[in-house]
């Protein structure tokens, strides 16, 4: 009974944003009202599914990681049997933060206040002294809170605390787009165990999100980056961006539940993507033995695949992949956000390629995303210090016609356009006036 009325007590308000919205914008309290960030945190982060870690991070029995569902500090684990579990970090005696290492491997998890333990499901294992625990309390919730809904999806693993959708059905399109980003490298595994670069940023978390398939700003906000690398190299990697962008084969589509791609393969990929690489440590070092190794043809398809995926693939709300790094976003408080880079290696691959790959994961974090950080954080100043301007444009390619269905199925429309906004704003508006659910 009283565990039952726990797991129910916190309930959402139903909320109705009529005002907030308008054909082609948005308004500007969606990035600045505290008691807006506060019910995302509760109800959009509570009730779609969050990713939360991948398998190759906790690959045997006992492991895990710590992360973050909105502003829930989470534990992902995987029990004696193989199976995944997301508990709730805080212990079910006092409420003390439970596990305070970022990962390893427990046979247990260990309160550092009053010594309870608890298994890799969540399980109350042990409380210190127990003939002092009488049978008045024998109905209280011992064992942690947890999420009711863990998946996993070709080792991108998923936690929902209510939802009626099972993962596929919440991934929609975005799940065929993650296995074209998987199968570049047909016979390999995604490992991702090489650690993350974070960047604290003071911005809400969705001025990030409106830049993850944002073709827009690409030729301005980059344009020394873009600059030095033409004088260097000359025509490499995404110097395509210049004169009128939106006439080449670059584009943004809308993949159903508030995901969306941003796709550049038709240029990076269209003869080799790693030959217009521009020169990294070790290039022709690594080239050479991979020829020699494994001939011309084949060390070239490697590096094709290698090579930046040519696709920013966005998983709303809270997971982007961009060239062959996953970014996830962690919420902090309505005008702060850590977004965090990680990088990937693969099986079964030379250690060259491997090398190369790591490489290239050093580069737009280390002179990119600095200039997108200045932006953000330039958005949230304006967003907060003019209240009498009230409203976000989205409505680019709104009007343009310039909009199709494509061979695969999803709308598309050219590289400059927002309808990535547009798209994740109306899942947004969705779920956070659902009046399903509301368990947090």
């Amino acid at each position: 009974m009283l565990k039952e009325a726990a797991k129910n007590s916190v309930t959402y308000a139903e909320h109705v944003y009529d005002d907030y919205f308008g054909e082609g914008r948005v308004h500007r309290a969606l990035y600045t009202d505290a008691e807006i960030f506060k019910h995302e945190m509760l109800r959009l982060f509570g009730s779609t599914w969050i990713y939360v870690a991948h398998e190759s991070e906790i690959p045997d029995a006992g492991d895990f990681v710590t992360r973050r569902m909105g502003l829930r500090s989470v534990i992902v684990t995987r029990d004696l049997d193989g199976d995944l579990h997301v508990l709730f970090n805080r212990c079910s005696h006092r409420g003390a933060t439970l596990c305070r290492e970022e990962s390893g491997n427990a046979k247990v998890f260990t309160c550092p206040y009053h010594a309870w333990s608890f298994g890799h499901d969540g399980g109350c294992r042990g409380r210190p002294l127990p003939k002092g625990f009488g049978a008045s309390t024998d109905d209280f919730p011992y064992d942690l809170s947890k999420a009711d809904h863990v998946e996993s999806y070709r080792g991108f693993i998923f936690a929902a605390i209510d939802t009626k959708l099972s993962l596929k059905e919440h991934l929609g399109g975005a799940a065929e787009k993650l296995d074209e980003w998987l199968d570049r490298n047909p016979g390999s595994d995604l490992v991702v165990q090489n650690g993350s670069m974070p960047f604290e940023m003071r911005t809400n978390w969705k001025c990030v999100y409106d830049n993850a398939a944002d073709g827009y700003h690409v030729p301005f906000s980059h344009e020394s980056l873009l600059r030095m690398l033409s004088a260097r190299y000359g025509n490499v990697d995404i110097a395509y961006y210049e004169g009128d962008f939106d006439a080449l084969p670059l584009l943004v589509k809308d993949l159903g539940n508030g995901h969306t791609m941003l796709d550049q393969r038709p240029l990076m990929h269209a003869d080799s993507a790693w030959e217009r690489q521009h020169v990294l440590p070790g290039r022709e070092s690594i080239w050479s033995k991979l020829n020699e190794d494994l001939g011309e043809e084949e060390a070239l398809k490697l590096l094709n695949g290698s090579t930046g995926s040519g696709m920013n693939l966005n998983i709303f709300p809270n997971l982007m992949i961009i060239g062959n790094q996953i970014q996830v976003l962690e919420p902090v408080s309505v005008n702060e956000t850590i977004v965090r880079w990680y990088s990937t290696s693969l099986t079964n691959v030379p250690p060259e390629i491997n090398a190369v790959r790591m490489r290239m994961q050093e580069d737009f974090p280390s002179f990119g995303e600095v200039d997108d950080t200045a932006n953000f954080e330039a958005c949230q100043i304006g967003l907060e210090e003019i209240p009498e301007a009230e409203w976000v444009h989205i409505g680019r390619h709104m009007d343009s016609r310039l909009g199709e269905t494509d061979t695969d199925g999803f709308w598309k429309e050219p590289v400059s356009t927002d309808l990535h906004a547009r798209a994740y704003w109306q899942a947004w508006r969705t779920i956070m006036e659902s009046n399903e659910g509301g368990k947090a």
